[in-house]
């Protein structure tokens, strides 16, 4: 009956809603010349070393999100007081003109996706190809694909999130429907589909702001669309069952089934894995060595950087320990980290009138157990917190950019220095490293220029107290006793779920993933990929070459190769700095979009690269030796940085030869890749929390970048950062 009616209420509420399209390609292809400049400006660099690749560096961004996806959605609200809907019409013209990639691919949440959004997705992205030419005369190469999103509720159920891109856009050569990971009692999206929230929130949202009543209407219409279509069977092969249904892989394994089923070219890559927001306080990657849930078929790559942060970099502490019995508890600081669960502890402290009375101490060792019961949602344990009483706790204060409450045991370097000897011969990541933007507005390739925070990153929020007070408030505060409370249940979806207000900090204009491909046709960028001749950047386009000179067979081995060597390594690294960026956008752009949609997109500013380049400061070398027996620490196995190299400062790029004279005496397999490091420049969120320091080191207070009306629109909170490139890992082992 509570379905029954439910479903009626809807159906009424919606009547005048009206889904979200696909949008509008304005667009045509590139003058030739602008693409041949590209290739033009990489010779200018490579001509002065001798037997340099005769391959192109092409850029791309694999994470993009559009309006289809139900969270960019959300943001696009009037309550968010943001630009409106974002189609995927957009992002095509957005890559191709704005930020002058050679490819992308659409990535939005499976979960949202329904038939009908697929059939037009795909649509949308053939005509996108279409206007771009054949062959290697591309001027910008789509891939179609969707991002399976998995949050589980604790550790060991958590396997996080993976974006599926498929090789060809042929109707024949994609599955006829996206496959999600489902949102049952072990997921975190559950509260995302439940019918009670749904209802209170069609009957709320518009009775609060009637004058865009048709906008929430619009935005109720795709959430009945999502939960009206039927689940699929689990017990008949993929390619057999109906187009309009809804299939679930609920872990890793069953998507690589699933995958195997249709027997299509694909790739899967996890991505923003040490992102805090919602990853569970004790993740790791170890459970995803076990069993099947790593297929090295599919997982080829691992996004090492993104708008939401750098995974890159592992560290000793935890946000949570436990003890011999299994038990959890608080871990105090250490190595200038401060887990929130001990913060949560010293803001109880800081209220009690003797802090150390017994009934004061009980207190703050509740508030502390309360957060951790609690893990992503912690901060909603203590009543009447502020965003500034958290401080910089959970934050990796080292780090470059990190992720937001950066989880080290989900780092990339994590999973490269663990082993799995559950069966006879030990299993490990073969990873190559990539970058991308995660952006939710339709927008690939946003960190060309570090500008407009509120457009070019995931910062959004109200731009007006009132709905401020609304959205983060939005189920309420109950009046409980100020040393903390009981009343939170972890199945709440909404905003104020996720620390959002927190996190708005730190996010970033985002990544690109770069390839070293043959020409600029679809089937070579794809074989680059499948070989990991890849590497990412935090957003500019650097240039990067490594190589191990020569393996046991005499022959060089590029970046993402494995290779098999018994005496010294010798490896070289190469690399330029991006090209400096012009104001305003290259006059091919204005003609092709027009001044309207120009300013839409791209708010006035494309790519529009001068002829000098930024001035790579150094390279560094990171060298991990993965484990060769159960339980070998892994903080003693990654060495970062292993070598660093200083370079010129004139601009002209940097080469340098190295060797490792320890390997042959070390016996085992070792991992070495390279970061290239930029001179530093401002940066949108460049210094995260922006913590003021004491003398001895101590953040004592933070000046949040808000993404609400707390934070000027004007404000990008730009900050020095040293931009950089990672490349693939070469993976180097003894012949025996």
């Amino acid at each position: 009956m509570h379905k029954l009616l439910t479903s009626l209420i809807a159906l009424t509420l919606i009547a005048c809603g009206e889904p979200p399209g696909p949008g509008e390609i304005t667009g045509q292809a590139l003058p030739d010349e602008v693409v041949s400049q590209r290739e033009i400006a990489q010779q200018s660099v490579i001509k002065q070393w001798p037997a340099a690749t005769e391959k192109q560096i092409l850029f791309g961004d694999l994470h993009v999100h559009t309006t289809y996806s139900l969270d960019a959605y959300q943001f696009t609200l009037p309550m968010m007081q943001n630009e409106g809907l974002h189609p995927i019409g957009d992002a095509c013209d957005y890559a191709r003109y704005c930020s002058d990639l050679d490819f992308w691919s659409i990535n939005d949440h499976a979960i949202s996706i329904t038939p009908r959004i697929w059939a037009e997705t795909k649509k949308s992205l053939q005509q996108c190809d279409a206007i771009a030419g054949q062959g290697s005369q591309s001027d910008l190469i789509t891939f179609a694909g969707w991002e399976w999103t998995q949050i589980g509720r604790t550790p060991e159920k958590h396997y996080g999130h993976k974006n599926v891109v498929f090789k060809y856009l042929d109707d024949d050569k994609l599955p006829a429907r996206v496959i999600n990971s489902g949102a049952g009692k072990d997921d975190l999206f559950e509260g995302l589909v439940d019918e009670k929230s749904m209802l209170m929130d069609m009957l709320k949202w518009p009775l609060v702001d009637v004058p865009n009543t048709r906008d929430y209407l619009n935005y109720f219409t795709m959430l009945v669309d999502m939960t009206s279509v039927p689940a699929c069977a689990e017990d008949i092969n993929s390619p057999d069952l109906p187009v309009d249904c809804t299939e679930t892989a609920t872990t890793p394994d069953k998507l690589f089934a699933k995958l195997d089923q249709w027997g299509l070219d694909s790739i899967v890559i996890p991505h923003g894995n040490s992102w805090g927001l919602y990853t569970p306080l004790g993740a790791t990657w170890d459970k995803q060595l076990a069993g099947k849930m790593h297929d090295p078929k599919y997982q080829t790559m691992i996004e090492v950087y993104s708008g939401h942060g750098n995974s890159e970099e592992h560290r000793p502490w935890r946000a949570i320990e436990w003890n011999d019995d299994g038990t959890a508890f608080c871990p105090e600081p250490q190595d200038g980290y401060e887990a929130c669960c001990w913060r949560a502890g010293e803001i109880i402290q800081q209220r009690c009138d003797d802090p150390l009375a017994a009934s004061c101490q009980q207190a703050i060792s509740k508030a502390r157990m309360n957060y951790l019961e609690l893990g992503p949602a912690g901060h909603r344990s203590i009543d009447g917190e502020s965003t500034e009483d958290w401080g910089n706790c959970g934050q990796c204060t080292d780090c470059f950019t990190p992720a937001f409450n950066h989880r080290p045991g989900t780092s990339a370097q994590y999973a490269m220095a663990i082993t799995n000897f559950d069966e006879a011969e030990p299993k490990r990541f073969r990873f190559g490293f990539m970058a991308s933007s995660d952006n939710h507005s339709a927008r690939p390739g946003t960190g060309y220029k570090e500008y407009d925070r509120r457009q070019m990153t995931e910062a959004s929020g109200p731009q007006d107290h009132l709905w401020r007070e609304r959205i983060y408030n939005h189920n309420g505060k109950a009046g409980v006793e100020s040393f903390g409370r009981d009343d939170i249940e972890v199945t709440q979806p909404h905003f104020n779920f996720f620390n959002w207000e927190r996190g708005s900090s730190m996010f970033l204009t985002g990544g690109l993933i770069a390839v070293h491909s043959e020409d600029r046709s679809r089937e070579q960028v794809w074989d680059a990929l499948q070989r990991k001749e890849i590497y990412g950047t935090s957003g500019p386009k650097i240039l990067l070459w490594f190589n191990l000179l020569k393996d046991s067979k005499g022959k060089t081995v590029a970046m993402g190769s494995e290779a098999l060597v018994d005496s010294t390594p010798e490896f070289r690294v190469r690399a330029a700095g991006s090209q400096k960026q012009l104001p305003g956008c290259p006059d091919y752009a204005v003609d092709a979009l027009g001044s309207a949609r120009l300013e839409k997109l791209c708010h006035n500013e494309c790519s529009n690269p001068s002829d000098e380049r930024h001035p790579i400061s150094r390279l560094e070398i990171v060298r991990i030796t993965p484990q060769i027996t159960p339980g070998e620490p892994v903080d003693e196995l990654i060495e970062d940085p292993w070598r660093v190299i200083a370079c010129s400062a004139d601009g002209s790029g940097c080469e340098a030869t190295f060797s490792d004279p320890e390997y042959a005496a070390m016996g085992r397999e070792a991992i070495y890749y390279a970061r290239a490091i930029q001179e530093a420049t401002p940066a949108v969120n460049g210094a995260g929390l922006r913590c003021e320091y004491d003398e001895s080191g101590q953040c004592i207070a933070v000046n949040p970048c808000y993404a609400d009306v707390r934070t000027a629109l004007d404000d990008d909170c730009l900050a020095p950062t040293e931009q950089r490139a990672w490349s693939s890992p070469i993976f180097v082992r003894p012949t025996g």
